[in-house]
């Protein structure tokens, strides 16, 4: 059981407390409700590049790792198509540093040129790095844009085009800014050795004053349901043939979920799973296998991927495919493998629970979530999924007209 308090100043930042005396660290984690999914289709990329924006000084502080890193600071951020989180670790003494830095970010970040200018870089040379000159790289930018037709899933964090965040204007992302970087859109967790009234007092003191900003209302479109099978064939400088097969499946607040991730691990989730089983190990028709569930806010995807073994024909391994998806149709699996999945899933989610920094991530994420107490109760959601849930799951998803297709295809030398 995780403890936690969680208390909202007046201007509609949410603060979550959770006080752990057995360590002399601190972690201040600051989530902000805006991902790639509340861009201008026109404009993309926008909320990464703000991840990266964000370390280059705020009005009253030039650099925001020094004065960190002098607190015996460590720090971070990542973006995804749903959310914006920073956070930093440090020692606990030295807490009010990460209040003073990341509150003064929210209230005044510094906006020039020279700035954007040297953040721009460092996104398109990563645009770059890992999704034009990298093998596979376009993969996900390809499959995105053929599983999604109107929801804003169908562009990557990093940005739809690279042009966009070549061609973005100050002005443009000052906008952005002031819509999202808000008290009232987001969400202070702090965990490690501190006491609530302390925390009180900071949060007060450091972010009290901050304006609340517009209330962000998302109007996003939803996707429709898909009628026919989607398919398309790159043929590009890689080593290996790949298969990637993709289906639409619940939100992440849907109680269907959780049967769409037990089923992801019953098929591929390692080692011991019923794809790399079969495909890998028994008929070698690839060199790895794997299925996961992208886990978004919104209806998301149970996508399963794998590199060929040379030789094997992509549509011999696709038939490979959806033969065993035929028989975890059919066949409704043993509670002896059901257990298993549900105990290695208690032990993940204990094994997240390890680190103090995962701990507060993942309180924020579920307040985001609209529950922080979630992370006391999501284990007894997974371990309540039945055999004929799994069963009518795989039914309702894993079909013909539900699926989008992607062979990419090594060319020949």
């Amino acid at each position: 059981m995780i403890h936690f308090e969680k208390f909202v100043l007046d201007n509609g930042l949410r603060v979550l407390v959770h006080e752990d005396k057995s360590t002399p660290m601190a972690v201040l984690d600051v989530m902000y409700d805006v991902g790639a999914r509340d861009e201008d289709p026109k404009q993309t990329g926008f909320a990464h590049l703000f991840e990266h924006l964000m370390f280059g000084g705020s009005v009253h502080i030039e650099s925001y790792d020094e004065p960190l890193q002098m607190a015996g600071g460590e720090n971070n951020a990542y973006t995804t198509n749903d959310l914006t989180n920073y956070y930093c670790q440090l020692p606990s003494e030295n807490i009010e540093t990460a209040f003073w830095l990341e509150s003064d970010r929210m209230l005044s970040l510094a906006f020039n040129e020279n700035s954007l200018e040297v953040q721009r870089k460092v996104v398109c040379e990563e645009f770059k790095e890992h999704y034009i000159n990298k093998p596979y790289g376009d993969v996900w930018h390809k499959l995105r844009e053929l599983a999604y037709k109107e929801h804003p899933y169908k562009w990557m964090t990093i940005g739809k085009e690279l042009s966009h965040v070549e061609n973005a204007k100050l002005q443009d992302v000052k906008n952005f800014f002031l819509k999202h970087y808000t008290p009232s859109n987001a969400i202070l967790t702090v965990a490690g050795n501190v006491t609530v009234d302390k925390v009180k007092e900071l949060a007060q003191k450091w972010f009290g004053d901050i304006p609340p900003g517009g209330k962000y209302v998302r109007n996003i479109k939803q996707e429709p349901v898909q009628t026919e099978t989607r398919r398309l064939e790159i043929t590009a400088q890689v080593p290996l043939n790949a298969l990637y097969k993709c289906w639409h499946m619940s939100s992440r607040i849907d109680k269907r979920y959780y049967t769409a991730e037990v089923i992801s691990e019953i098929l591929g989730g390692g080692t011991s799973s019923r794809l790399f089983q079969s495909l890998v190990k028994e008929q070698q028709l690839f060199s790895n296998i794997e299925c996961s569930t992208s886990g978004s806010i919104d209806a998301g995807l149970i996508c399963i991927d794998g590199k060929l073994v040379k030789g094997v024909s992509l549509e011999q391994a696709e038939k490979a495919v959806l033969d065993e998806l035929e028989k975890i149709k059919t066949e409704q699996i043993s509670e002896q493998e059901l257990q298993k999945i549900k105990n290695k899933t208690e032990s993940m989610l204990a094994f997240e629970d390890i680190s103090l920094m995962n701990r507060a991530n993942s309180l924020a994420n579920y307040e985001l979530l609209g529950d922080a107490n979630l992370m006391n109760t999501e284990l007894e959601k997974y371990q309540a999924v039945t055999r004929e849930e799994i069963l009518e799951e795989c039914n309702l998803v894993f079909t013909e007209e539900n699926c989008t297709t992607l062979y990419y295809r090594a060319a020949a030398n």
